[in-house]
């Protein structure tokens, strides 16, 4: 008899563009259910516009100017949907099910039951969650801190749903108490990027606005899948190739949303008479010219390759191919890159590759032609052993020929979640700053802890190990964004109290420590009348815009409190015989909070004038007036050495992906309608020939495993599905697949997990 998690599994042919009516069907078929057609139209409109509601799913940039009333895509109509939904988790739903008989439901399930309405504690040793009052939760948690050996026995996690407002405070609490210990969703995707750029060009973040990207001449998306993990990009692509760009996508997969797109926003149309038959009839705008099916973990081979090609050629050519100028006078390095550059044997990059050496002088055919790039990535670079050395060379090809600083030119990591970003610069760290340090003490008058603290990674090692007791997280789903998911529940049940602040019921809610707490949050869709008056809070994009969000929706519960309530009061609980100032002022006026903050962060300063402004403001960003703030005061080219990834005999490398009906960890459907997947997440896409080599065919159920270290993990039933991906590479969805990603296989420098590039063996199942 079928698995029951794949009895459902139908599949079907790949899509081969992305949006269109599909999009808006599936839009208003989602926002109808959870929020009804008034309340789902009130959102929509209020939805990522200025002064609105600042959408709670991906981080990518809003217009500067004029927006049209559809400023969001398919999955950001999905988020809020989800976030306004109708059902609610009260007591009665806790007192129903026990913790065990929650656990046994799938992801989807938990998520669908709706939004938790009071604060709940499971004790040690019992079943069912019970209610709480908020100062007995208070309570709890000041007990098991204060309980502590040291503070340091404490670890403060932050997704990056929470806003700048909250994050502020949440720090400020951390290193009040005395521990740097805060671990963060940055270390487990983009922190690779975070070390790199911050070593090669002072800054880790974007170095372009939106209009670069409208406005270039090629644009290279390399690890990065716009059509699932950040739809609205496929607006800002259309736009490039209508000004005339060319774009390069660089992938395993051949991925719909970077094959082509229709826009689904008639307001996108300069004659709306086109409108309804373009989208009734699909009528596509191209998008990629070329697509390189790159092997797994072979970016920095790819980008080595491309970089020796362009070098060769100008040796050879009578005009410079590169920019000396802004060499000579910005960077600083360039002899040993050339030199590393000229060891790199073109054997080893085909082979680490996968590619061609056609395919990779078509790329530097590109690169030479146009005056003006841009180069977008994601995880698909950043969760790799060798992860800042790719983004490094994505550095160094920019470096090369002076692309950064300039119109239409430069660097765009592409955060995957809404204000991920925001909380870094709101010193949501494992480290700080020497000015971040100074401004705080400053501000705040007490010495803050100066050893840093962990990072994911290290956290969850931490708990494994018993040397982290208490785990209190703002946001997220801890257990399944996390790798190695059996060895991190072991880590979450050693704890002696876990605690959450959430809207939904989510896995890491009934993985806990001896006793735990459920702290229902407001959504950034409601109206907080914290303090008795209505307060908004604000977030930073993928490309540094700062501005206001504000809910329009009544409360789901009397009971919800805000993230900045929530830290503020447990400060108070913590902190009352040794505060130095007064958390009860943060919490009547939001306004005093960024007046902290402008204090605090550079960068912010007059914040409350800013961002009122209409769309706020843009962080400072040196690297886009050609200023580097690295240590030398120049860019630094980087030395890497390509690292081969050898499989053993029937080993494949595998990367962990999203579906299409998924926003990160939170699953909406059992569906990935771009891949042609329905009814069931537990697939392995594989290429023919392997699928054929290991005496297996299409449909058939089979075992996942990894080995590292000496230790063997596991993951059950999964049906093999034909796919267009390289020789000896498969891919699976995450969560479903995190088991086997082992906790100490991270990127170097970054302590990034390895998610993108797992080694693991097939073998039919027997269940």
């Amino acid at each position: 008899m079928k698995d029951k998690s794949i009895a459902d599994l139908k599949i079907g042919s790949p899509k081969k563009t992305a949006a269109g009516m599909s999009a808006v069907v599936n839009a208003t078929r989602v926002m109808l259910k959870n929020a009804g057609p008034v309340r789902g139209t009130k959102l929509l409109l209020a939805l990522n516009q200025k002064g609105g509601i600042d959408c709670n799913s991906c981080a990518w940039a809003d217009p500067e100017g004029e927006r049209t009333h559809a400023e969001f895509c398919e999955n950001g109509a999905k988020a809020i949907a989800d976030e306004a939904t109708w059902k609610r988790v009260g007591p009665d739903f806790f007192a129903k099910y026990s913790v065990s008989e929650l656990a046994s439901q799938s992801d989807r399930w938990l998520n669908a039951q709706g939004r938790i309405t009071h604060p709940m504690m499971l004790d040690e040793g019992a079943t069912h969650y019970r209610p709480i009052a908020w100062e007995e939760a208070f309570a709890i948690v000041s007990e098991h801190l204060n309980a502590l050996g040291s503070p340091d026995e404490a670890v403060f996690y932050t997704s990056g749903r929470t806003s700048n407002e909250a994050a502020f405070l949440y720090q400020l609490f951390a290193r009040s108490f005395g521990t740097n210990n805060l671990p963060d969703c940055s270390n487990m995707c983009h922190e690779s990027t975070s070390v790199a750029l911050a070593e090669s060009i002072g800054l880790g973040k974007a170095t372009i606005r939106l209009d670069d990207l409208e406005d270039t001449d090629l644009i290279l998306i390399i690890g990065q899948n716009p059509g699932t993990n950040a739809p609205r990009m496929m607006s800002s692509l259309q736009r490039a190739k209508e000004n005339g760009a060319r774009i390069i996508a660089v992938n395993p997969l051949p991925e719909a949303g970077f094959l082509s797109f229709v826009n689904p926003n008639p307001e996108q149309y300069d004659d709306l008479k086109k409108f309804p038959m373009t989208v009734l009839r699909g009528r596509a705008t191209p998008l990629a010219d070329l697509h390189l099916p790159i092997r797994i973990g072979g970016d920095l081979a790819f980008l080595q390759g491309v970089i020796k090609a362009i070098l060769d050629r100008e040796k050879h050519s009578p005009e410079p191919l590169i920019d000396y100028e802004f060499i000579n006078s910005k960077t600083e390095g360039f002899q040993d890159f050339v030199a590393g550059i000229e060891t790199a044997d073109w054997e080893t990059i085909l082979r680490a590759s996968g590619l061609a050496p056609a395919q990779i002088e078509s790329v530097a055919d590109e690169f030479l032609k146009a005056e003006r790039f841009v180069t977008c990535w994601a995880m698909g670079v950043t969760q790799h052993k060798q992860a800042v050395a790719a983004v490094q060379e994505i550095v160094n090809l920019h470096l090369l020929r002076g692309q950064i600083g300039k119109q239409g030119a430069g660097l765009c990591p592409v955060r995957g979640h809404s204000n991920v970003q925001g909380d870094r610069t709101m010193g949501i760290w494992e480290k700080m700053t020497p000015i971040f340090r100074k401004n705080l003490e400053k501000a705040f008058h007490f010495k803050t802890p100066k050893r840093d603290g962990f990072n994911t990674v290290e956290a969850i090692r931490a708990m494994y190990d018993n040397d982290a007791k208490v785990f209190f997280a703002v946001g997220g789903n801890f257990l399944s964004a996390a790798p190695d998911t059996e060895y991190t529940a072991g880590a979450l049940r050693n704890c002696e109290l876990t605690a959450q602040v959430i809207t939904k019921l989510n896995r890491t809610a009934l993985v806990t420590g001896r006793r735990s707490l459920i702290l229902p949050c407001l959504g950034r869709t409601e109206i907080d009348m914290t303090g008795g008056k209505e307060q908004f809070v604000s977030t930073e994009s993928t490309m540094l815009n700062v501005q206001m969000s504000k809910g329009i929706l009544e409360p789901a519960s009397a009971e919800l409190r805000s993230e900045v309530w929530i830290v503020a009061k447990l400060a108070q609980a913590e902190l009352k015989t040794r505060q130095t100032f007064d958390w009860e002022r943060f919490v009547s006026d939001y306004d005093l909070i960024r007046d902290a903050i402008a204090k605090v962060v550079p960068g912010c300063e007059n914040y409350n004038v800013r961002i009122r402004e209409n769309g706020g403001f843009y962080m400072p960003n040196p690297p886009r007036e050609r200023v580097f703030p690295t240590d030398s005061g120049f860019a630094k080219f980087a030395v890497s050495r390509i690292e081969e990834i050898v499989l053993g005999e029937g080993e494949l490398l595998m990367t962990t992906i999203r579906a299409h009906d998924q926003f990160n960890t939170t699953v909406y459907e059992e569906n990935d309608r771009y891949r042609g997947i329905r009814g069931s997440r537990r697939v392995i896409f594989m290429n023919a020939d392997d699928i054929a080599a290991r005496g297996l065919k299409s449909g058939d159920v089979v075992d996942l495993t990894s080995e590292f270290d000496g230790v063997v993990r596991s993951a059950e039933t999964f049906v093999v599905v034909p796919y267009e991906i390289p020789k000896d590479c498969c891919a699976t969805y995450f969560p479903e697949a995190n088991p086997l990603i082992p906790i100490r296989s991270v990127a170097d420098r970054s302590n990034c997990p390895t998610s993108k590039s797992v080694k693991i063996r097939v073998a039919r199942s027997e269940r």
